[in-house]
């Protein structure tokens, strides 16, 4: 069985299940993906609850707003004392104050529930934090607890070291998420947020503990470097193993979408081993190494989505990152860019996308600077 951590008397497993990307039933991106596929999605649960996760966590817009439906099914077989279930408020998608509370009827009517476990404000940086203290969306959310609406009161991060300071000090918080790995431990001041919600006594949640997947596909000298050390563990394992030893980690969220994933996870947090200093500095080559290959700090969200001109910003940068760490080669990466309609030329910089980045990419630059040189202008060429 999973191990757990106590949090206020509860037993919390240390791997939580996140369903931002699941198995679907059409090839289109998945965590934009509305055709979840229902039978081999909880199958996953399954298993997962079956080996001791209880955390379950999911958002109002994954997969096209139809995470929090599916969720809500897959878990009703169970006692629902039996596990947690974490759901989050869009404070940028409430135009007016009154949206709140539609949202919040909404996601307990999509999930069948009567009560969100963990429920947060999603995706604070300064400007979504403002919104929300000018709405009194922690005044709405804590009412919300006394009518026994939610449980436990938190956020997930995105923004710089001095809008966490804030947001810390501003209120009383049960828990926070952050994006947490062993490529941001430096990259993205996520030592730094640590630290801060530590000392504050806040019990962390880690999201993106292998960076949207990149961790688990990490190119070959890499993946020479873990196998070295310890054979059978896979790169995967060494990401969850690095985040998980972090004392003030609750739980780590996984976006699984096949077995041989949860299974692997599962492995990881059964008897779980805290590394050691030898294997810290392994993940900390691991991520020097890493930053030399100038990849795109892109994990996949696709908060970016809705551009006006239809451009598959997150698809056009994944081809590039898997161009630079040498998982594809410069011939496989050409043909699969101009099998995407949504090409990088196409950007008018409005914007809009780097205005929901979590990561704060400068998409428009990127676009053109990175993605418009290394593609398109071998295409004129070749013409």
């Amino acid at each position: 069985m999973i191990d757990t951590r106590e949090f206020k008397n509860q037993q919390i497993s240390m791997l939580g299940f996140g369903t931002m990307r699941l198995p679907c039933k059409t090839p289109l991106k998945r965590e934009a993906n509305p055709m979840i596929d229902y039978q081999k999605g909880e199958d996953l649960i399954d298993l997962a609850y079956q080996c001791g996760v209880n955390y379950f966590d999911t958002a109002y817009m994954y997969h096209a707003g139809k995470s929090e439906k599916f969720i809500g099914s897959a878990l009703k077989k169970y006692p629902r004392e039996s596990y947690y279930l974490a759901d989050k408020l869009p404070i940028w998608m409430c135009p007016t104050k009154k949206d709140m509370e539609r949202i919040f009827k909404k996601q307990l009517s999509r999930t069948g529930h009567d009560y969100f476990d963990f429920y947060l404000l999603h995706s604070l940086n300064g400007d979504n934090f403002d919104k929300a203290e000018k709405f009194g969306a922690y005044e709405f959310l804590t009412q919300k607890k006394v009518e026994g609406k939610i449980k436990y009161l938190g956020f997930s991060f995105h923004g710089t070291i001095e809008d966490l300071e804030r947001i810390v000090a501003a209120h009383k918080w049960d828990f926070a998420q952050i994006q947490l790995n062993y490529l941001d431990w430096k990259n993205q001041d996520a030592q730094k947020q640590y630290e801060i919600l530590t000392k504050a006594g806040i019990p962390v949640i880690v999201m993106e503990p292998v960076r949207g997947g990149k961790l688990a596909n990490v190119t070959k000298d890499i993946e020479e470097m873990f196998k070295k050390a310890d054979p059978d563990a896979t790169p995967a394992s060494w990401a969850m193993r690095f985040v998980g030893s972090k004392e003030n980690v609750l739980t780590v969220l996984s976006g699984m979408y096949s077995i041989e994933q949860v299974q692997d996870n599962i492995n990881t947090f059964t008897d779980f081993r805290p590394m050691d200093e030898r294997e810290l500095k392994i993940c900390a080559n691991a991520a020097a190494m890493i930053n030399k290959s100038d990849i795109i700090p892109c994990t996949g969200c696709d908060y970016c989505a809705g551009c006006p001109k239809d451009v598959k910003i997150s698809t056009l940068f994944a081809i590039y990152n898997q161009l630079k760490t040498g998982e594809i080669d410069k011939t496989e990466a050409q043909a699969q860019y101009d099998r995407v309609d949504g090409k990088a030329s196409l950007c008018i910089r409005c914007q809009k996308c780097a205005d929901h980045c979590p990561q704060a990419i400068k998409i428009p630059e990127l676009l053109q600077s990175v993605v418009c040189e290394t593609f398109e202008a071998v295409s004129e060429t070749a013409e």
